[in-house]
């Protein structure tokens, strides 16, 4: 074979066309050579002689191309599209001769303006592609956008060379829920690239000490933090959370530590290609339920100027449906949307080899588009079945704001897991001593299998189907685990709403003094509270999730709704990691533990002892059903573990009451003995836990005192 022969071999289908006689102008407009494009390929895309452009709209008229010089409001050529560069509703052109680091890009969009009935085409808006790679203008935090919206084409050129996707199961993970800005970019952390991507990676080390194999990234999708800018109480506040998108597929800008012109997300990968290489999975919270174009009242830069009738549910009077709860939701299951979202997490799979994502508000996914709830949602339906996601975690916040509460029903065709708001709740009740929830927690604690599978034998945790739930007591939206144990009530006065924003639904317990104090029995009680809640959390079936900094006491200084603090109140503190270095070293511990015992994760083969895969035991040591208003909570998890050869059996019990209470273990057969792991209460010299070979042989009595968790496994 020549070497000719060869190079033809390996040509892709775009470059075998870039080298065709196909491939060439056949046209000029605005002095550019031109031809029509590549109508199935959306965006901006790079070829080796010039740029393919492809947008579609079905109600607009005509649409222009806008070519700007970089940082500059008014484009330097104008290039319309002609009818016979048009297929259906698609408009594609090929550009020639031009240089994508030398230019910006955006669309002009003409067509009836009829609000009545949701067309508001306005052809002097600049239109922001709904499909670019990169959006200009945001890279520095903090700083006003000047002018409209304009994308950058993005040069696709990182190599993943042949990592493998993750084979982990979901119950697998510990996840860990960090915001790239706050997690480093408090002085605190040292890292060089404070508030980055890289900053991000400069802290994975840290991460694998502790032991989490999962992170969930708070939005990294391109937002607009200047968006609700103002001032309160000498602070300025800004949309630091970043749930308000500009741009499904762009990374933000501002979270690198560099201009990256067009080679977007080069950081975001290669920390991802790093988080990857220590074990580390990368899950995305994603907010495909609104945009940041608001309702009629907000700005017009992209889906209203494109389709407003098909992005947006709209009343019958052409106003915006609001269950989002940001002034619009997007219509979701439209088939021009639907296959958006299904591009976009397509698009993040392959080109970031993102693990997994979670969809905020996710109950907004299975509405129709007059907003009623769907049986069966096509988009739910679209992504639990497409083949490029069969692999990746897709985990829904099933509620949203217009009151659609689906914990437990939402549409999951066996792929979704949820976020399982029941088990925050029941748990935050028990555990500082709300006896009547001890039905609720023991069956959280067991797996919500009355959500999630059979509702016979809930509570002898049959493992039925998919595993759906993904624990939590804490999380961005709430109290930090501190906080939960430092404040009866929400502080919210520095968010400017006189304290009204926020949950008022906390189960939070000040431990007998609100916010901070010096009180040592309080901060003694506080942190106890805080082991038996990591204890519990990592000993109950499902995938454990926890808020970063929780592992070392960071607080929020009661403020339990942070969107808006780009500040010290939601910044992680490094300092409480010295400080709090004992509590630190729990978490690591209790993490550690739970790897170490699959019987917690799931079920496995029949346990040879004959105890059953997950039980409730009473006091005595005895199977029994958990009742209400019961302050000692008993779990039992056997199975028989192949890799190690023999049984795998702990014992999990939960004293929320406020005086000692004796309780009997088990009876273990053969030479089995119980020892102590795990004891929240410790034993006065700070002790906490016991590593292999240093656990203290117990026998059939135990002493659980106040307000206070133990965790006993069998050998």
């Amino acid at each position: 074979m020549t070497d000719e022969q060869m190079t033809a071999e390996v040509l892709t289908e775009e470059e075998a066309l870039e080298n065709s006689s196909w491939f060439k102008p056949m046209g000029e407009i605005a002095g550019f050579p031109v031809r029509p494009g590549l109508f199935n390929v959306n965006g901006a895309t790079a070829l080796h002689y010039g740029v393919n452009f492809t947008i579609h709209t079905h109600f607009g008229t005509s649409c222009a191309l806008l070519l700007f010089h970089r940082d500059e409001e008014e484009p330097y050529a104008v290039l319309p599209f002609p009818e016979e560069y048009k297929i259906g509703d698609v408009y594609s052109m090929i550009v020639f001769g031009l240089d994508v680091e030398e230019f910006e890009y955006a669309y002009r969009i003409d067509g009836p303006y009829d609000p009545v009935r949701g067309l508001l085409f306005d052809k002097r808006n600049v239109i922001l592609d709904p499909y670019a790679k990169a959006v200009t203008g945001q890279h520095i935090w903090g700083e006003t956008r000047p002018g409209p919206y304009h994308a950058r084409v993005v040069k696709d050129t990182f190599d993943w060379g042949d990592m493998p996707q993750s084979s982990r199961e979901l119950s697998d993970l510990i996840i860990y829920e960090l915001h790239v800005r706050g997690f480093t970019k408090d002085p605190s952390s040292k890292a060089e690239h404070g508030g980055t991507f890289l900053g991000l990676r400069e802290k994975i080390p840290y991460l694998k000490e502790l032991g989490i194999n999962a992170v969930e990234l708070m939005p990294v999708f391109e937002f607009d933090e200047m968006a609700g800018k103002r001032e309160v109480n000498g602070r300025k506040l800004l949309d630091y959370w970043g749930y308000n998108t500009v741009s499904f597929f762009s990374p933000n800008t501002s979270y690198a530590s560099s201009m990256e012109y067009n080679r977007e997300g080069t950081e975001l990968k290669e920390t991802i290609r790093e988080l990857h290489k220590n074990g580390i999975e990368v899950i995305l919270d994603v907010v495909f339920n609104h945009t940041a174009e608001g309702n009629e009242n907000g700005p017009s830069f992209c889906f209203k100027g494109l389709d407003n009738n098909i992005y947006y549910m709209l009343t019958p009077d052409g106003y915006y449906y609001n269950f989002s709860g940001c002034g619009n939701t997007l219509n979701c299951n439209h088939p021009v949307v639907r296959q958006m979202i299904l591009e976009c997490l397509r698009y993040w799979t392959i080109d970031y080899r993102v693990d997994g994502f979670r969809f905020d508000l996710a109950s907004i996914l299975g509405r129709n588009e007059d907003g009623s709830p769907m049986n069966n949602p096509p988009l739910l339906e679209s992504l639990a079945y497409d083949p490029v996601l069969s692999n990746v975690k897709l985990i829904a916040e099933a509620w949203d704001a217009g009151g659609l509460y689906q914990v437990g029903s939402f549409p999951a065709n066996f792929r979704w897991a949820e976020w399982n708001g029941r088990y925050r709740d029941s748990l935050r009740s028990f555990l500082k001593g709300d006896c009547w929830e001890s039905q609720a927690a023991a069956r959280s604690i067991c797996g919500s299998k009355d959500l999630y599978g059979s509702t016979e034998g809930a509570y002898k945790g049959e493992y039925l189907g998919y595993d759906s739930s993904v624990n939590f007591i804490t999380c961005h939206d709430g109290f930090t685990l501190y906080d939960l144990y430092s404040y009866n009530e929400k502080h919210n006065l520095d968010n400017g709403w006189e304290n009204t924003d926020g949950s008022g639904d906390n189960r939070s317990w000040n431990c007998g003094a609100e916010g901070d104090t010096k009180d040592e029995e309080v901060l003694s009680l506080r942190f106890r509270m805080i082991r038996n809640a990591c204890t519990v959390l990592l000993c109950s079936r499902g995938t454990p999730m926890f808020l970063a900094g929780d592992e070392f006491g960071n607080t929020q200084f009661g403020n339990n709704n942070g969107y808006c603090q780009d500040n010290d109140i939601s910044w992680l503190d490094w300092g409480l990691l010295e400080k709090n270095r004992e509590l630190f070293e729990f978490f690591k511990f209790a993490i550690a533990f739970r790897k170490k015992h699959p019987s917690i994760q799931r079920k496995l083969p029949d346990a040879v002892c004959k105890m059953e895969s997950i039980r409730t035991y009473d006091r005595n040591g005895q199977p029994a059903e958990m009742e209400n208003n019961i302050y000692t909570l008993c779990v039992g998890y056997a199975g028989y573990d192949p890799e190690q050869g023999r049984d795998d059996i702990v014992y999990l019990c939960v004293n929320a009451y406020w005086e000692d209470v004796p309780i009997r273990l088990p009876a273990l057969r053969g030479n089995l003995r119980w020892y102590l792991s795990i004891h929240t209460f410790g034993d006065g010299s700070g002790t906490y836990f016991y590593r292999e070979g240093e656990e203290t042989c117990i026998q059939d009595e135990f002493i659980m005192r106040p307000r206070t968790a133990a965790v006993f496994y069998a050998r």
